[in-house]
């Protein structure tokens, strides 16, 4: 997270520093789209500095989801970057055109090199880590290198127009930046989405749902899967299941069960933190 902040705060200066000096739209709109990086990416920090606080008596399943409040706050930011993007761009096509300057191009390479390496870097520890905040801050790399990639296609287009008298050429500055707003505002929209499903507790993926209930009948104890029950909390996931036992054993034999199954599902899945197993009874000539 530092790394990521860093590196926002270096780019945002270049790219609005440039952008400026040469009057290149997409380029300041992208430095602007950068400066709420910093914001966005302090933030997540912040999230999962307090997700990693171990459950106390007010929060007995932990802190978990302030990663995913974090996120939700980072997709908000990129949704007003994008509309901010969009105003600025569309604004630019009633003016004069800006000269474009291969210095404005160079600016833009390079941060579409430092993004795209800091996308994989932060997504691989994303996924190491089951970090929501990590993974926002992952997406908010790649709303980034779609940025100044588009802003390295509308530069350089202008450029070319100027040196070969093609007019409607010089307005692929402005115009990158509106392809620029329009991607990054899926890209919150959709980061949104996923926030809202975490927070009203919606259940895994049913292909995870599955593989949870395959591990659960390769435990011998028990007879049947009377209801399963996933969700995410964070970094985390917590499960919920009711299965039944052969109906005449002891409450320490239950109790062994339960620790095995406990065991087995969070040695088979990484991320689960907490299993609650609830036994019901089952017998010999049960139908079901």
């Amino acid at each position: 997270m530092w790394i990521s902040l860093l590196s926002n705060v270096l780019l945002t200066g270049l790219k609005l520093i440039v952008g400026f000096v040469f009057n290149s739209q997409v380029l300041i709109a992208d430095g602007i789209h950068s400066a709420g990086d910093i914001i966005a990416t302090a933030t997540a920090y912040s999230s999962m500095r307090v997700s990693g606080k171990p459950p106390d008596e007010d929060h007995p399943y932990g802190h978990g989801k302030a990663e995913v409040i974090g996120a939700g706050v980072v997709a908000f930011i990129l949704i007003a970057a994008a509309l901010y993007m969009g105003y600025h761009a569309v604004h630019a096509f009633f003016e004069p055109p800006s000269e474009a300057h291969l210095i404005a191009l160079g600016a833009a390479i390079i941060s579409l090199i430092a993004k795209q390496i800091l996308y994989i870097y932060t997504l691989r520890l994303s996924k190491a880590t089951n970090s929501k905040a990590m993974l926002a801050t992952a997406y908010d790399h790649l709303a980034d290198v779609y940025a100044s990639l588009a802003a390295t296609i509308g530069i350089f287009l202008g450029w070319i127009g100027e040196r070969n008298g093609i007019s409607w050429l010089s307005y692929g500055d402005p115009a990158a930046g509106v392809v620029v707003s329009l991607l990054v505002l899926k890209l919150g929209y959709e980061m949104a989405r996923e926030t809202m499903d975490v927070l009203m507790d919606k259940s895994l993926d049913p292909d995870k749902i599955e593989d949870i209930t395959e591990h659960l009948r390769e435990v011998p104890e028990v007879k049947r899967i009377d209801r399963l029950r996933a969700r995410e909390h964070g970094h985390y996931v917590l499960v919920d299941a009711r299965v039944a036992v052969l109906g005449t054993l002891t409450i320490q034999e239950g109790h062994d069960i339960i620790r095995k199954i406990k065991q087995k599902l969070m040695d088979a899945h990484p991320e689960v933190d907490e299993v609650l197993v609830h036994l019901n009874p089952w017998y010999e000539d049960d139908q079901q």
